[in-house]
């Protein structure tokens, strides 16, 4: 550990066409409650004060984000992206490398959810500063799981008591999570989240009970989803 305070970083990969929207505009562009998806994740993380920057690893040449006023913010920078979502996240972590120390802290969120309360981030920061490897936002499961198989048939259910829905941001010490992701991705492995390549390394994160309005947008219908949330969210900033 280094003597002076960590510092916070951001990530927010957004490299990604968006397969499962099916759109020819990749999904952090389209229209919600006023503005594009990604000028609403991009401003309530601007919001969030102790972040030193804001690194989106994209198509930096797409001509959309000259439509994102909050992508030409001082602590905004647009990197190149890679092909996987952990190639993003590596080019981010790998572009703060001359400024982020080993037990600094680093963010990570999805630009396609934008319904993220500040007050959750904050929330996040604040029960993990202590923690010496980090973790990540979730929420209780409340429907049933099952086991299928591939032909559809119910084999087992399960205890939901036992599982989480993973959310963004997670939020890892720059030294670890750099290791992590780089070793993934050396023995060919995919992680799909940054909390899976924290796991593959034998570490272990906490989880912090996040909001279910917390969405991600993965298909067209998640749009007016996130817009009901957004006018009927408080979120103070």
């Amino acid at each position: 550990m280094s003597n002076g305070s960590p510092k916070y970083w951001a990530i927010v990969p957004a490299a990604g066409t968006g397969k499962r929207f099916s759109a020819d505009i990749p999904k952090q562009f389209h229209q919600l409650n006023g503005s594009l998806v990604a000028q609403h994740t991009l401003s309530r993380l601007l919001s969030i004060r102790v972040l030193e920057a804001i690194i989106s690893p994209c198509d930096s040449s797409s001509g959309y984000w000259s439509k994102v006023p909050a992508a030409s913010h001082p602590r905004v920078s647009l990197v190149t992206g890679g092909q996987q979502r952990a190639d993003s996240v590596l080019n981010g972590l790998l572009a703060i490398s001359p400024m982020a120390k080993a037990d600094d802290w680093v963010l990570v969120h999805d630009m396609a959810r934008p319904c993220i309360l500040p007050t959750s981030i904050g929330k996040l920061i604040t029960e993990v500063a202590d923690h010496s490897v980090g973790g990540i936002l979730a929420t209780p499961i409340n429907d049933t799981l099952k086991i299928v198989t591939p032909q559809r048939n119910i084999v087992s259910t399960v205890n939901r008591a036992e599982y989480r829905a993973a959310q963004t941001p997670q939020m890892f010490r720059y030294g670890l999570l750099k290791k992590a992701i780089e070793g993934m991705l050396d023995n060919n492995k995919i992680p799909t989240d940054e909390a899976t390549a924290i796991e593959y390394a034998g570490l272990q994160a906490i989880v912090v009970d996040g909001r279910q309005d917390n969405i991600k947008i993965t298909r067209r219908e998640d749009l007016a989803i996130a817009e009901a949330i957004m006018k009927n969210q408080e979120t103070g900033y």
